[in-house]
């Protein structure tokens, strides 16, 4: 019997589940929204629920809690900045799960999972500027050359 056991083991160990909802919740931090699998992103909510706790709390134990399960330093302080300060007056519930149709490939159900009241310009915005930089470091290339 499964009695007071939570989460899906989702056909992984426990050390690739563990990195990979780091992995995940640095991405849906970063860019406030993602698309993966329906299951992946119903356990993924309790984990970025925790994150943003632990922005809110914004003490140094909770800032390096927060550092040792994300590994990205800017994921975190963007946690502590700007994300704690958008969430002081809720909660919980920071984020929702939207039904997304089913994967061409194999038929899973897909989600969007993304942060309530989420900045739209923040999905893509590192890819934007890192294409930024290269067409810029490519163009002065052209010209000295």
């Amino acid at each position: 019997m499964r009695h007071r056991m939570s989460g899906r083991k989702l056909n992984r160990t426990s050390s690739h589940r563990k990195a990979m909802f780091s992995n995940m919740t640095a991405s849906l931090l970063l860019h406030e929204q993602i698309k993966t699998t329906k299951p992946k992103a119903k356990d993924l909510r309790v984990f970025v629920d925790k994150m943003i706790t632990l922005g809110k709390r914004g003490d140094l134990h909770a800032r390096r809690q927060a550092l040792s399960f994300l590994q990205d330093r800017t994921v975190v302080e963007k946690l502590f900045e700007a994300l704690a300060g958008r969430y002081k007056d809720r909660q919980g519930g920071y984020s929702r799960v939207l039904a997304a149709g089913y994967r061409y490939g194999d038929a899973a159900p897909m989600a969007i999972i993304e942060l309530v009241d989420r900045d739209i310009e923040a999905k893509g915005a590192d890819d934007k500027a890192r294409v930024e930089a290269e067409t810029e470091d490519s163009e002065q290339e052209t010209v000295s050359a």
